[in-house]
């Protein structure tokens, strides 16, 4: 099975290139999954301290319109994350999309949000209700960890305990912290014997530089198999997802609360 993780520019006119690019990537690799950062299809909102509906709003019609674009990936299942609005609040929620019935199918709403300058999360919208519950695709069965979540690696671990094969963790960092983040993504791939693939934003907007660097780690030994960068900002990798089902069978993932 091929899965594919990418490095997206966050502006309208960089990411309509990078989405070109993209597809013809997916298409010539035939992809399996696809990850994208979190968030995608809008400007970053939490980059401003001070909260505008409307810009939300206006986020929310971006990512409907862009999910009728999927398609152009032709890739059978897409992972991402949107702005939502449900009985008047607001959430950033992890789905899964599948070519086969092109619906968005909600599983996970961040719930663990920073505040802090470029990062001002925890006032743009609420907490997810803290359940981490696997989604079976047609490509294995998946749990989010949707940026800052990857630091509270007890749902690794019960992501693990309950089958999951692929962690997605969509992001929006920045450098230099890279490196760091990488870490993350190699404890999440050790803690839960699963594989951890990571999309992230790359260039510089409104004074964000950000780091890029999405990463596809093996679930044994949190192996990185690869990671994207400005020169090659897509990765496929041809994983197997019996490897995750046997990782869950040895030390760590084997070891009792």
């Amino acid at each position: 099975m091929k899965v594919t993780v990418c490095e997206l520019r966050n502006d309208p006119e960089g990411l309509e290139q990078d989405w070109s690019a993209l597809a013809e990537h997916v298409r010539a690799e035939a992809s399996d999954v696809v990850l994208l950062p979190e968030m995608p299809f809008y400007p970053w909102l939490a980059a401003s301290r001070e909260v505008d509906a409307g810009a939300w709003a206006d986020s929310v019609r971006a990512h409907e319109a862009w999910l009728g674009r999927l398609p152009e990936l032709g890739a059978p299942t897409v992972l991402w994350t949107a702005a939502v609005i449900e009985a008047g609040q607001h959430f950033n929620e992890g789905s899964v999309w599948t070519a086969e019935d092109r619906t968005r199918r909600p599983v996970h709403r961040k719930c663990y949000l920073p505040e802090e300058p470029g990062f001002w999360e925890a006032r743009w919208y609420e907490r997810g209700d803290g359940q981490f519950t696997p989604s079976d695709t047609p490509h294995g069965r998946v749990g989010f960890m949707i940026c800052t979540e990857m630091w509270f690696q007890q749902h690794a671990r019960a992501y693990g305990q309950q089958g999951v094969q692929l962690i997605a963790a969509p992001r929006a960092t920045m450098k230099p912290s890279g490196d760091k983040w990488l870490a993350g993504g190699r404890a999440c791939a050790v803690v839960s014997g699963a594989y951890c693939l990571s999309s992230n934003f790359a260039g510089n907007t409104d004074g964000g530089d950000w780091a890029g660097l999405g990463w596809i780690v093996e679930p044994e030994e949190g192996e990185v198999l690869g990671t994207t960068s400005g020169d090659q900002p897509f990765l496929t990798c041809d994983i197997d997802l019996a490897v995750a089902d046997t990782a869950k069978t040895t030390y760590p993932r084997y070891v009792c609360d």
